[in-house]
């Protein structure tokens, strides 16, 4: 821009002394250009382009008008540079420091043309300086509200669509929340039909009923209906149904047939009213009457004044139990397996105990009863490899305790039921990890801690917890026979817990431990400065 006026000066008044004008504005922006961010330097270097800008228009003008140009039109050989901090403002939503420099910069043009002479008289009375003036002023402010107009617009639509893990952010605090205020039943689907049923009943004349919500291959199922039998409904949505009808065209639907493929004839009204919410349709509700025309437009409506805000209540609880099936499921077949692998094997073992000590009852009633009280000690053991696991899943993290207290607490109760000396370390500051970060370490020292109790053959397990967010280390060390002799139950436990760890982004170490027995480490973060002021208990005891 400098260049452009630097030309349209030259060209405007043939004077190269004129030009001393652009460098004063190259000087006067100079600070803006080097200090963009600070606070004071980039407004003032602007206001003082604006001065500089309004004292070179009208010099250039009348050194022009003495060119023989028409008096005033020069100024607009200069004026075009105005777009250059107006457009910085705008670029950096400080449109009202935009609108002051146009303040300042008119006030400069009528200051210098009260005070500026030209063919015997003053600058301000001439019709082209005026004009000029005034047109690029007006072009400046209509570029600064074009910019706060399109600012503005972008803001809402960005707002109306948020981006992703915002929008996540958003709807994950407020699923907590609500889980958190309303009671259980509230979210259900089941309950949520339930009372959408029993409302219906009050305002529609109903033998049976029922909320349809589809589950996936072009079918449906029923979440609740209430009626005097349990009816087989039509749930195919290929079939030429008022059920199929209703969900195509989200639309209530009537008919003088029953939507169940049980009835046996007669009298029948039928209304298939939609569930939507948004433009998705979530369910159906189908009522049905043993009586012609129970369902004329009045009642219609009334029903379906029902049934729109539930379907919002019922898609949100279809989503929460989405939510918390897909949030439980990689747990469900982590204990699937564990159940499959570990007490599921015993019960069959003590199965095959059984059979046997049957089989020599008569024979040898000595062998019979020594049999017998090895499978008694076989179902003790079993009973307590339950009652761990139960005790391993209840564990948690409590908000008050920390982390080391829960690993301390698990370690006692396993070492005490194995039949091992445990020895602590506890070293934890007074900040915390993330809740889910706590959770996933304490289920990586569980299950070290299990095997080293079901798999080593150990005497004595040495337990180190050190916790200094973002760095955390836990270390599980035992005596026993070593991870290469463990059985394959424990080299799965081995797998889990490196799954554990890369969640959340931790490392795991297992290595042999001198002179005998295995270690297993994990490790989130760096490393802390050992000078770090923190608050630390330490323990050591059986």
């Amino acid at each position: 821009m400098l260049a452009l006026v630097a030309v349209l000066t030259l060209i405007a008044t043939r004077d190269p002394a004129q030009l001393w004008w652009i460098v004063l504005l190259a000087v006067a922006g100079l600070p803006a250009l080097l200090a963009p961010e600070h606070r004071l330097i980039g407004p003032v270097s602007r206001v003082a382009e604006a001065v500089v800008l309004g004292l070179a228009a009208s010099q250039v003008a009348v050194e022009s008008a003495l060119g023989g140009a028409v008096g005033g039109l020069g100024a607009s050989a200069v004026l075009p540079y105005l777009a250059v901090p107006v457009t910085v403002t705008a670029l950096r939503r400080r449109f009202a420091e935009g609108a002051a420099l146009l303040g300042v910069t008119a006030a400069t043009l009528l200051v210098a043309g009260a005070f500026t002479e030209v063919d015997g008289g003053r600058q301000l009375g001439q019709p082209g300086y005026l004009a000029v003036c005034a047109q690029w002023l007006i072009l400046a402010a209509l570029g600064l509200y074009a910019a706060g107009t399109l600012h503005q617009v972008m803001r809402v639509r960005g707002e109306g669509k948020p981006q992703p893990y915002a929008e996540a952010t958003r709807l994950l605090t407020q699923l907590r929340t609500v889980a958190r205020q309303l009671p259980g039943a509230t979210l259900d689907p089941g309950g949520i039909s339930e009372h959408l049923l029993e409302e219906l009943r009050t305002v529609a004349p109903t033998t049976r009923a029922a909320v349809l919500s589809a589950s996936g291959g072009g079918r449906l199922v029923v979440l609740a209906q209430v009626g005097v039998d349990r009816v087989d409904w039509e749930t195919t949505l290929d079939a030429d149904s008022a059920i199929a009808d209703a969900w195509a065209s989200q639309q209530p639907q009537t008919a003088a047939r029953s939507q169940a493929r049980s009835h046996r004839g007669g009298d029948v009204s039928a209304l298939i009213v939609p569930l939507v919410a948004g433009v998705r349709t979530v369910g159906l509700v189908v009522l049905e009457a043993d009586a012609p025309h129970a369902y004329p437009p009045p009642v219609v409506s009334r029903v379906t004044a029902l049934t729109g805000p539930a379907a919002l209540r019922l898609e949100a609880a279809l989503l929460f139990d989405e939510v918390r099936s897909l949030a439980t499921n990689e747990e469900r077949q982590r204990l699937a397996r564990e159940i499959h692998d570990g007490v599921a094997q015993e019960l069959v073992m003590v199965g095959y105990g059984i059979d046997n000590a049957l089989a020599y009852v008569d024979e040898d009633p000595k062998e019979t009863a020594e049999a017998l009280r090895t499978l008694r000690g076989e179902v003790t053991r079993v009973i307590t490899e339950l009652r761990l696991s139960l005790f391993e899943l209840r564990s948690e993290v409590d908000r008050h305790g920390g982390l080391a207290a829960a690993i301390a607490e698990y370690a006692r109760t396993v070492g005490a039921s194995g039949g091992l000396r445990v020895h602590l370390s506890l070293d934890e500051s007074t900040a915390r990890l993330p809740a889910a970060t706590e959770a996933e370490l304490l289920r990586i020292a569980q299950e070290a801690v299990t095997n080293a109790r079901k798999h080593a053959g150990a005497a004595n397990l040495w337990v180190t917890c050190e916790v200094d967010p973002p760095y955390a280390q836990i270390e599980v060390s035992d005596d026993g026979h070593g991870i290469g002799d463990q059985r394959a139950e424990g080299h799965y436990g081995l797998a889990i817990m490196a799954e554990r760890a890369e969640r959340i982004r931790g490392r795991l170490e297992i290595r042999p431990r001198q002179p005998s027995g295995t270690t297993v480490a994990v490790v989130v973060g760096s490393s802390p400065r050992r000078d770090n002021v923190r608050g630390s208990a330490a323990a050591e005891g059986e």
